[in-house]
């Protein structure tokens, strides 16, 4: 082997470690982020309906009025607690099977408060693992765009991929960078592009396989 191969070979090496070490660091970050959003939202409203039930059956008998109150609070807050639960267990892995591709890009707009427009020329009959790669882009925009701006995505089967295309007004640039190790270990490629006054435009593709 010639010298300029155990370079060659060397710098393959230290950036497959490399891509190994953000693949991970992204992980912990997401599970921290789980770990805030858990206390930060279910965990609050579940320890607030426990003082409530206490409250409400102290006053079952000396307030029935004030009791049927409290329990009718108790019952919007189960809601949001279900909710809550309901859109954080679709950030950890969403059941795109069971809501549709195209819903479920949707409704995270639509939990984010942002203005969209979604065109998803693709089902479910698409490899789960390139799906869900398109859907946490589109999250990590819609995490940082300020309700009210407007964002857009398209996805369609092209030339034996799945191409996507987010666009969005600020500068996105700084926060999709992990996924781009996501899509790389799946074979296909990311480009972020990313200008003050014109926003932010992220092009994927991921190859189908056969």
């Amino acid at each position: 082997m010639t010298d300029n191969s155990r370079k060659v070979e060397g710098g393959h090496f230290e950036a497959l470690n490399a891509s190994r070490k953000r693949l991970l660091m992204a992980a912990d970050a997401a599970r921290r982020t789980i770990e805030r959003d858990l206390h930060a939202g279910v965990q609050q409203h579940l320890v607030a309906l426990a003082v409530n039930l206490q409250l409400a059956g102290a006053l079952t008998d000396s307030d029935p009025a004030a009791a049927k109150a409290l329990l009718k609070e108790m019952g919007r807050d189960v809601q949001q607690a279900l909710d809550e639960t309901a859109q954080l267990a679709q950030r950890i892995y969403p059941q795109l099977d069971a809501v549709g591709f195209a819903t479920a890009l949707r409704s995270a707009a639509g939990s984010a408060g942002v203005r969209t427009s979604v065109e998803a020329d693709v089902d479910t009959r698409f490899p789960p693992e390139l799906l869900t790669t398109a859907y946490w882009c589109w999250l990590e925009v819609l995490d940082h765009t300020t309700p009210g701006e407007h964002t857009r995505i398209t996805v369609r089967e092209e030339d034996g991929a799945l191409a996507f295309e987010i666009t969005a007004e600020g500068d996105h640039s700084a926060v999709l960078g992990h996924l781009s190790d996501r899509v790389d270990a799946l074979g296909g490629f990311l480009t972020i592009q990313s200008e003050p006054e014109r926003g932010t435009r992220v092009s994927g593709s991921l190859p189908l396989g056969e």
